[in-house]
């Protein structure tokens, strides 16, 4: 008995996990799915000075903002040069940008990205100077400054030839940014946040509150199709709540829709899509143009001349042994599929078709062309 029982587990374990439902395997965490209102990165920028450069710097007579931007900083150091006949190009202007992650702290460090303004040939062995970054507020969130890795290669010859290899003109540096300031968003002292999806969906908006208030009862509510609102329990802090949550399961819901790329001739359906019953034919006309020269050679004695004639050949060609087939009715996206492959088509003849369907009323589904 016992013997006939172990024989029996192995198929019957296999058959209950083949039972299991799709909905479960669909599965999302909320954190993947959803972002917390108000918790974004903010872009910098601030304008500063490169030097060090080996003669691929601006020219200054051709670049006055970096001529004015060297008198001015050398200004503050205490050397006057307007009135020298400076023309070095050792030196570039460049604008700088980063992103503050949220909840930066002063002193934390962050990327920095570099890029040309002048005529510099390469920022290659170049230094940033301390350049000041600001916000979208005209505030000053950090500074940057050091030495930056542009990954490009540039040469260039006496006769004018050269070879160049990445972007030249535009660098990094690593962990070259300092934070100074916080956005001042202070998410230990909301009674109230709001989540919001990255693809906007009634049904997907229902089953995230659900999910939450199944764990903790009346604290979340949908108020449309792209907000859920929370209020943290009163023994857990806004932050502790929304890391309990995040890792909630939800099944996503998403409406029907094809994206058509005509461009690259692809073609991506949702596993919501259908077709109701139609039946479909098509065929390919080819018309065929071949020109032939020939030669007219003249009779002997006659005085004429010898002369190439063309000839053209003209065939027309139409694929035959296509009849109607019947597609749709099917239940799955992979029903569907098999259906729509059965036509033997290409892709971009799958987008003409899937096009006349739409017309024909019988593609329940979005089409959407790129």
């Amino acid at each position: 008995m016992k013997k006939l029982l172990a024989a029996l587990a192995a198929p019957l374990a296999a058959l209950a996990l083949a039972a299991l439902p799709d909905a479960a395997l669909a599965q999302s965490r909320i954190k993947d799915i959803t972002a917390v209102e108000g918790v974004r990165s903010n872009q910098l920028v601030g304008y500063g000075l490169v030097v060090g450069l080996a003669g691929t710097g601006d020219s200054l007579r051709n670049s006055p903002f970096t001529r004015q931007s060297l008198e001015g900083m050398m200004e503050r150091l205490g050397v006057n040069i307007r009135d020298a006949n400076a023309n070095t190009k050792n030196i570039a202007a460049v604008m700088v940008t980063a992103e503050l992650p949220p909840f930066a702290t002063p002193g934390s460090r962050l990327d920095v990205s570099v890029s040309t303004m002048g005529d510099a040939k390469s920022l290659l062995g170049g230094t940033l100077l301390v350049t000041s970054l600001q916000g979208a507020d005209g505030q000053v969130y950090a500074v940057a400054q050091g030495s930056i890795q542009t990954g490009a290669v540039s040469a260039s010859g006496g006769s004018g030839s050269s070879v160049t290899r990445g972007v030249p003109t535009a660098g990094r540096i690593a962990s070259g940014g300092t934070v100074e300031r916080e956005t001042g968003f202070e998410l230990a002292n909301m009674n109230e946040v709001r989540l919001n999806l990255r693809n906007p969906d009634f049904t997907t908006a229902q089953r995230v509150a659900a999910a939450i208030n199944g764990s903790y009862p009346g604290s979340a509510l949908a108020e449309n199709g792209t907000v859920i609102a929370l209020r943290a329990p009163a023994q857990l802090g806004m932050a502790g709540f929304i890391s309990r949550i995040e890792n909630l399961p939800v099944q996503v819901d998403a409406p029907a829709k094809v994206i058509i790329d005509e461009v690259n001739g692809v073609i991506v359906m949702g596993e919501n899509v259908r077709i109701s019953t139609v039946a479909i034919s098509q065929g390919n006309l080819t018309v065929s143009v071949q020109e032939t020269p020939l030669v007219s050679q003249p009779a002997p004695f006659s005085q004429g001349q010898t002369a190439v004639v063309p000839q053209s050949d003209v065939s027309v060609e139409e694929e035959l042994g296509r009849q109607m087939r019947i597609v749709g009715g099917g239940t799955s996206l992979s029903a569907l599929v098999n259906g729509l492959n059965a036509l033997g088509v290409s892709p971009r003849d799958m987008i003409s078709i899937l096009q006349a369907v739409k017309a024909a009323g019988a593609l329940q589904a979005d089409i959407e062309v790129m």
